[in-house]
């Protein structure tokens, strides 16, 4: 079906067809489809055959267009692009929301592939109404517990001390004190006045959560710091940003507690074309600016996963389950939004900020 002369791509790029290559392509965990000049399907493997639910046999050598419906931005960007959460309608009928990355083909002029990740199996990505509305009921509940609780705790507190010294005055003063500080981080999910945002450089506020880290929480950890240097300046909150920053460190570094080898990465990117809807029905905005935050640890337990960023939500016994559910409202107030996936062989744990830049 393939037109001009064209070869499939697998047997033009081993030289008539390595033999390995179907099955290393068959085994690809996400679905890929290979498109030709000609913007026709030349390959796909088994899961997207399986999630489009139709036979590569059926799709080769068919305009893309009648088995994928455009995606609304330019064929072929040589500099590929990316979509989080849309949905697409597939030939049958179905509707599936997928994220979907498209490439060019290095070395093979107008051949690109798209893949499609099928976005119940992405963590994080986007922020669903589900996100949206477990935020509001954390404000809520912040709001309500810090005017029926903290004013007691003050006076709580002057009584224990006027108990005198001992082990009992100390545990309640050091108990309500352990109190007021979570009420503090509960109230800063009822700050709904806008951030301030400007034009700034990541890099000092990298370094200066690297230092603090370094000097504190994981003075016994590696960080090992992996960055483009050429990024534009982002638009954020620069207070914020910090705080986001030393939060995920330093749930990495507890997240490394009892490892043979404690390390965390700091790996920044541009990535061209990348879109992301705040939520569904709103349109999609370009945040290429990339923070990762990366650790060997063992990652988020299946069943809370999909809820990792939900107030209350937290893999620790001791955990209030307030830290990333913070990350995810200052992300959103600064118009970004924020990822958590597995990644990799062996897999590690990958907290991504994404951030319009300062022109945008």
């Amino acid at each position: 079906m393939l037109r001009g002369g064209d070869v499939p791509l697998h047997d033009a790029a081993h030289g008539g067809g390595h033999p390995g290559f179907p099955a290393l392509f068959d085994a690809l965990p996400v679905a890929v489809l290979v498109i030709d000049p000609d913007d026709r399907i030349s390959d796909t493997n088994a899961l997207a055959e399986e999630l489009l639910q139709l036979s590569e046999r059926t799709m080769r050598g068919r305009p893309v267009g009648e088995v994928l419906p455009p995606v609304g931005l330019e064929r072929g960007d040589a500099k590929g692009l990316a979509l989080y959460d849309i949905e697409i309608v597939t030939p049958r009928g179905q509707r599936i929301r997928v994220d979907y990355v498209q490439s060019a083909v290095a070395d093979r002029p107008g051949w690109r592939t798209i893949a499609l990740h099928p976005a119940a199996s992405t963590r994080g990505l986007g922020h669903s109404a589900e996100r949206s509305a477990g935020a509001r009921a954390a404000i809520g509940a912040a709001a309500m517990l810090a005017h029926e609780i903290k004013n007691p705790l003050s006076g709580i507190r002057g009584a224990a001390q006027l108990m005198g010294q001992g082990e009992l005055p100390t545990l309640i003063v050091d108990e309500v004190d352990r109190i007021a500080r979570l009420i503090d981080r509960m109230q800063d999910f009822g700050d709904t006045r806008p951030l301030s945002l400007a034009a700034e450089n990541i890099y000092p506020l990298l370094a200066h959560a690297r230092g603090l880290a370094r000097a504190g929480f994981a003075r016994d950890v590696t960080i090992v710091e992996r960055y483009d240097p050429s990024l534009p300046l982002a638009r954020c909150n620069r207070e914020a940003l910090l705080q986001i920053l030393i939060n995920l460190m330093k749930n990495a570094a507890e997240a490394t507690e009892g490892g043979p080898d404690r390390r965390i990465h700091l790996t920044t990117a541009y990535r061209h074309g990348l879109a992301v809807s705040a939520a569904p029905g709103r349109p999609r905005r370009p945040l290429p600016i990339e923070i990762c935050v990366i650790d060997s640890g063992p990652g988020a337990a299946p069943d809370i996963a999909d809820n990792l960023f939900d107030p209350f939500v937290s893999g620790r016994p001791d955990g209030q389950g307030l830290g990333l559910a913070l990350v995810d409202k200052l992300m959103r107030d600064m118009g970004g939004t924020v990822q958590y996936s597995r990644e990799g062989d062996p897999e590690v744990t990958v907290l991504r900020l994404l951030l319009p830049r300062a022109s945008e």
